[in-house]
């Protein structure tokens, strides 16, 4: 795991003023769950206490509680395959605590791709990258839709031998392989081609969980606007910035300072780096004009 040395060097972002103060936090948390989920899988092949046993698509833990992705059970569902009980309950479970966290909590707190893609987003802002890619946010549901509509049509799983999030969390368990290849091509392309363009513009996955998170009950909201000063640090750190205006600048249109939409992950960042303390997790509950 990676020293809290290596996490201030890695994310104080430059490019943002307020993220030199010597106490500013840093995304240790986050990566300490993505680590943590990862540790309890890999905990079972090396020491033979297995805790954990599968992958980030199905898992048993304790040999009692099952997690199943919903997103690869409909998959199957799709695909002709009729689900067992326990797969039911699975992503039951998951589908329950997502919508009550926010869908896209996976993608900021579990998913092993999410480092990755991060540490780009770190490159391009202090190598001042400033290529873009035109490519909208919408095509991730596009390929939503598309990775739902192969198996209803061919009956095969096509997402997921292309899939990058459940292949590299494969691979750090069990060995990469060909995983290498589908993480070092999201890396070249966030890199090179488009601004958080695998999360925040491809990933189907990430549309799937962004879909759950609509009415998720944990949201990160501007608690104290009034503040704000412009500093537009928020928006340079955001990877999906588009969901902050709303709730920054409505007050004038009646518009509460919850962040509702579902594409927000939920990671802190904004938190993180604003200077005002402009904003903190609360409940949607509090977004009131």
């Amino acid at each position: 795991m990676e020293s809290p040395s290596l996490f201030l060097v890695l994310y104080n972002d430059p490019g943002c003023h307020s993220c030199h103060t010597p106490d500013q936090p840093t995304p240790l948390a986050r990566r300490l769950s993505q680590c943590g989920v990862l540790a309890l899988f890999l905990l079972g092949p090396a020491t033979g206490i297995w805790v954990v046993k599968g992958n980030l698509s199905a898992s048993m833990i304790l040999d009692l509680l099952p997690l199943i992705d919903p997103f690869l059970l409909l998959q199957s569902m799709l695909s002709g395959s009729l689900p067992v009980t326990s797969g039911i309950v699975g992503a039951l479970i998951v589908l329950v605590f997502y919508t009550l966290v926010g869908g896209r909590v996976f993608c900021s707190w579990v998913c092993p791709v999410n480092p990755v893609t991060d540490t780009v987003a770190w490159l391009r802002r202090r190598f001042d990258l400033r290529g873009n890619s035109a490519l909208s946010r919408n095509l991730r549901y596009w390929l939503l839709g598309l990775a739902l509509l192969f198996p209803l049509l061919t009956g095969v799983l096509v997402w997921e031998y292309a899939n990058p999030v459940s292949m590299f969390h494969r691979g750090l368990v069990f060995g990469m392989g060909s995983a290498w290849m589908l993480v070092v091509a999201v890396f070249l392309f966030d890199l090179f081609i488009a601004k958080h363009g695998w999360c925040g513009r491809l990933c189907p996955m990430g549309a799937f969980y962004g879909l759950i998170g609509r009415g998720s009950v944990v949201r990160v909201f501007a608690a104290a606007r009034d503040r704000c000063d412009d500093c537009m640090d928020c928006f340079k750190i955001c990877p999906e910035p588009q969901v902050i205006k709303p709730a920054l600048k409505g007050a004038t249109a009646g518009i509460g300072p919850v962040i509702p939409d579902g594409n927000c992950t939920n990671c802190g960042r904004c938190i993180e780096v604003c200077p005002q303390g402009v904003f903190r997790f609360g409940i949607r509950m509090s977004n009131r004009g």
